[in-house]
């Protein structure tokens, strides 16, 4: 491996960081999980990036792809094989004015684009974690704060350069290659390495963002009154829906509703935040006009040891009530799961379901189940968890692949509809057919005589 990587260095003009090396142990590891590659690539260029393929193909090594290395499943790193580090890649360009069309690179994380458009008044819907990178989130989807009134970070989208299998650059967008295209808006890592985005962003102004938290004891009919509320709510309002939150008392946690209203009016805020203020009785409301950039959080690393196990799912509007009463009962219970659920609907539910690779569009929530704590505990976690989505499977469809700390094939099947898995497997055969971009929830490259009728899983 060490003479091969030495002749890696004749193409490769950023750092190749090796086991024994001074920066090896940071390098070599993801902010959730740890790993020990044989060489982590950190790329200058996108010439750079294109030996690093090149170099892992040629090799038969696992290769891992990092952008802000947030993937709850530890896709950023492995054993054994290359991780190709993004971090050098992260230029922000907003490169036509008029258009509010924004060039960001592969390895840029959503602190560095808010901070980099604040100054022009600009923004795009993203997630709502600084660190967090720009193609992890945005090649699966991006559910943030300004997801009802702009859509998922992946609908602003509107071309991307890509590192193919084959080490060849190609640009995809609406005009060139459509096909990966629209594989990219969804499809994850799985077509190639995205080295530059380009979003068209919107004029944005401050925001009103912050969160009203009410007792423990009425989550019920706080939770059911805040999701109908949501159905005839401006679209300018976004909000998320928290309880059992360990920090603060677990089961006896407030329900935290957070709210983030895209504009500074005050009198249109406050017509759109009351309803939610009137749901029972309020605890604290911290809710402020704040820069937009400034409703990112600090993405946290767990100390070592310790893990995250996150799940997720959808919730279609004839469901809502009977998941939101069960969420209710969970989190009220000894040892529950930290619970969040996230309003969608609004400008994602207008997509047609199949114009991107992301389609769960008509969902009106998706929630999310988090437990941590070393390996151990876990483990002893783990049946309460199983039986709690044995109950909730039958009301909920789906994965937001985002937030899965699991790649099985049942992850995918449920990321994917059979109908876009199989126009992806077909994709893939195309863009990868050795299946060289595996770290991810994977796509199987279709067979070379699979119909596109055909059963690809």
């Amino acid at each position: 491996m060490s003479s091969a990587l030495a002749n890696l260095r004749r193409d490769f003009g950023g750092d190749i960081i090796e086991p024994g090396a001074a920066q090896y142990e940071s390098a070599s590891r993801s902010v959730l999980a740890s790993g020990r590659p044989a060489g982590v690539l950190r790329p200058e260029s996108v010439e750079d990036v294109r030996a690093g393929v090149r170099f892992a193909a040629g090799a038969g090594l696992v290769l891992s792809v990092r952008g802000g290395g947030h993937a709850f499943a530890g896709f950023a790193t492995n054993d054994g094989g290359v991780v190709i580090d993004l971090g050098r890649l992260a230029n922000i360009e907003i490169v036509d004015a008029e258009r509010h069309l924004v060039r960001i690179g592969g390895g840029a994380n959503w602190g560095q684009v808010a901070a980099a458009l604040a100054p022009h008044g600009l923004a795009i819907s993203s997630g709502d974690t600084r660190s967090v990178g720009v193609g992890g989130l945005t090649l699966a989807g991006g559910i943030g704060w300004k997801v009802r009134k702009y859509g998922l970070a992946l609908d602003s989208l509107v071309a991307a350069e890509v590192v193919t299998a084959g080490a060849e650059l190609v640009r995809a967008s609406a005009q060139e290659n459509p096909e990966l295209f629209w594989a990219i808006r969804g499809g994850g890592g799985n077509f190639g390495i995205v080295t530059a985005f380009e979003f068209v962003a919107h004029p944005t102004t401050d925001v009103f963002h912050g969160r009203i938290t009410f007792p423990a004891s009425e989550a019920a009919t706080v939770l059911q009154g805040w999701a109908e509320y949501l159905r005839t709510a401006p679209e300018a309002l976004t909000s998320v829906a928290n309880l059992a939150n360990p920090i603060a008392g677990g089961p006896e946690a407030p329900v935290e509703i957070c709210v983030a209203f895209d504009g500074d009016d005050p009198r249109l805020a406050a017509t759109a935040i009351d309803p939610i203020r009137g749901l029972g009785t309020v605890l604290d409301d911290d809710v402020a006009l704040k820069p937009c950039a400034d409703t990112l959080v600090d993405g946290m690393t767990p100390p070592p040891g310790i893990q995250l196990v996150t799940r997720s799912a959808f919730v279609d509007k004839e469901s809502v009530s009977e998941v939101l009463r069960m969420l209710a009962e969970i989190g009220a219970a000894k040892g529950s799961p930290f619970i969040s659920v996230r309003s969608v609907g609004g400008a994602v539910s207008r997509v047609p379901a199949d114009a991107t690779a992301y389609a769960h569009r008509q969902a009106e929530l998706m929630f999310v189940t988090t437990i941590a704590g070393p390996k151990p505990v876990l483990e002893a976690a783990r049946p309460a968890l199983e039986a709690i989505w044995g109950r909730l499977a039958p009301h909920v469809n789906g994965v937001y692949a985002n937030f899965l700390a699991s790649a099985t094939e049942e992850d995918v099947a449920a990321i994917y509809p059979i109908e876009t898995y199989r126009r992806l497997a077909v994709l893939k055969r195309q863009y990868d057919p050795g299946n060289l971009f595996a770290g991810n929830h994977n796509v199987r490259p279709a067979g070379p005589h699979t119909g596109d009728g055909d059963a690809l899983r």
